[in-house]
């Protein structure tokens, strides 16, 4: 693979796109709970001088009123996007008084479901949409499942790359066709690859009690109040996490883009009997938007997305079908609680490495089977990642091998991607693959293990852990001296988001029926 990844960079070197391949764009997106001083879930409204969360540019939430969502613009350097990221916590800590920030992907003390409140969106036919999904999943998979935090990684190429690249393939496709293509690709080798993820960046070994609480599971008992597995890397990817049975059924093609979103469009149509009973109203009020598998499209909990941003109220389904895949989203990203925002520059470009190897390389189609043993794989890493010499399965493309070969094996490919950047990039890609190889020789050296180190040193209290490092990271971006652009832009952005989310509930003119009736057959 190297020999074959170094005759292809030439080539690009040759077609004049070294620049361009080196100017690939990012964006981080990035979850974290609300908590009171004693540590539990906030029951307070999402508060007025961070904005509206329904039309602010950079700061929402997520599922619930206490799960604020960081997003920063499209950058061009990993500089650019963790120093926005960092002003958004800032100007955060500035608006939540007493509050603190969770830093864990496993949440804080929970006091059952009624204790996690559906985020509000205003009146607005599209505030109420947005609320009536969350609803929805609430009784589609819990309030307890929403609760869980992560970060998504966005990445595309320049522009001025794809043209070069299309001639390299040999290519006849326009070239809005010939860039979905080649990003389909990319996300069918990601899963072949995606076990890496949660090894490396896994950091959510053990989860607090009260998450748990009347729920059957297999985790083991540690201390008085916190339950774990010995050698997991990332609970919040396991059954007890972030993960839905129902969304099994969805069959998702990944061939093609017209393949992905005919398979989208038919589980966002297909009834499914739990959810039918369920039903869309209930006493007058809504209970969800449909009956059906997938509510909308952002509902299916994929690892790695191909997406595009659509316009007001346009369906995802319709962006991508009419203007084809701008960028991929990665979703299996733990909060590291070792680092303020959650991810650094290192594990950044680490991810940018992996992507372009999983564009630059042949990818084969990926059936069902495949993707099937694929996600046995990954769940084996996720349950028993740092287990030693853990033998991880064969597959089309893979020898069984221990989890150690395979990944020394995985960096050593992305060695040349690395210099190359290192060339014509920013920098520090070298650099950051060997951190990961320190990962990969030493189970220890993984933010899981850490993780698991630090709840022992707090008495096995996941708790007590993930609470001081809340507090430490709150003295950290409390002690920050203030960007004044920056803090000047989100006290715009938070006038400005108001004002629109004003503008909409005073010019709305459908009901909200009508609306819902016009969203869906677009």
């Amino acid at each position: 693979m190297p020999d074959n990844l170094t005759r292809t960079l030439q080539k690009i070197e040759q077609a004049g796109a070294g620049a361009s391949l080196g100017q690939s764009r990012r964006g981080l997106e990035k979850e974290s709970l609300r908590i009171d001083p004693a540590g539990s879930i906030s029951q307070a409204a999402h508060q007025v001088a961070l904005g509206s969360p329904l039309t602010h540019r950079f700061i929402t939430t997520d599922y619930s009123e206490a799960l604020l969502e960081f997003v920063t613009p499209v950058c061009e350097t990993t500089a650019q996007a963790l120093a926005f990221m960092t002003g958004l916590h800032q100007f955060a800590y500035h608006n939540i008084g007493d509050e603190k920030l969770w830093v864990n992907s496993m949440p804080c003390v929970l006091h059952g479901e009624d204790s996690i409140p559906i985020a509000r969106y205003g009146t607005s036919n599209a505030g109420r949409m947005k609320y009536v999904y969350r609803v929805g999943l609430a009784h589609r998979y819990s309030k307890l499942m929403q609760a869980i935090s992560g970060v998504h990684f966005n990445w595309s190429l320049a522009e001025a790359f794809w043209f070069p690249w299309r001639e390299i393939c040999g290519s006849t496709m326009p070239l809005r066709d010939f860039r979905s293509d080649q990003y389909l690709g990319l996300v069918r080798n990601f899963y072949r690859h995606d076990w890496a993820i949660p090894y490396l960046f896994g950091a959510s070994p053990a989860v607090c009690g009260t998450f748990l609480e009347g729920r059957s599971h297999h985790l083991e008992q540690l201390g008085h109040s916190s339950y774990y597995l010995p050698h997991a890397t990332s609970l919040r990817l396991s059954d007890v996490g972030y993960h839905s049975k129902a969304q099994a059924q969805v069959q998702i093609g990944l061939d093609s883009l017209a393949e992905y979103l005919e398979s989208l469009l038919q589980a966002t149509s297909m009834p499914y009997p739990p959810y039918q009973e369920v039903g869309i109203r209930s006493n007058g009020e809504y209970q969800q938007l449909s009956t059906t598998l997938l509510q909308i499209e952002n509902e299916y909990y994929a690892g790695i997305r191909p997406k595009r941003v659509a316009h007001s109220g346009e369906r995802p389904i319709h962006a991508l079908r009419e203007r084809g895949v701008e960028y991929v989203e990665l979703r299996y990203l733990d909060l590291n609680p070792f680092l303020p925002v959650g991810i650094d520059a290192g594990g950044s470009r680490f991810l940018e490495l992996l992507l372009l190897l999983c564009l630059l390389k042949p990818s084969p189609p990926l059936s069902q089977d495949e993707l099937e043993a694929l996600s046995h794989t990954r769940a084996l890493v996720v349950e028993q990642g740092r287990r030693p010499g853990l033998l991880l399965p064969a597959g089309p493309f893979a020898q069984a091998t221990e989890l150690k070969t395979r990944g020394l094996q995985l960096l050593k490919d992305m060695e040349v991607i690395a210099d190359f950047l290192d060339q014509h990039g920013e920098g520090g890609y070298r650099a950051a693959l060997t951190h990961q190889r320190a990962c990969f020789e030493d189970p220890e050296a993984t933010p899981s293990a850490q993780v698991m180190a630090a709840v022992h040193a707090h008495d096995d209290t996941f708790f007590s852990f993930a609470l001081e490092q809340a507090e430490q990271h709150r003295q950290y971006f409390k002690s920050l001296a203030d960007d004044p652009a920056c803090t000047a832009q989100l006290v715009q952005e938070a006038a400005d988001s108001l004002a629109r989310q004003q503008a909409l509930e005073e010019t709305d003119t459908l009901t909200f029926e009508d609306f819902l009736a016009e969203y869906f057959t677009r």
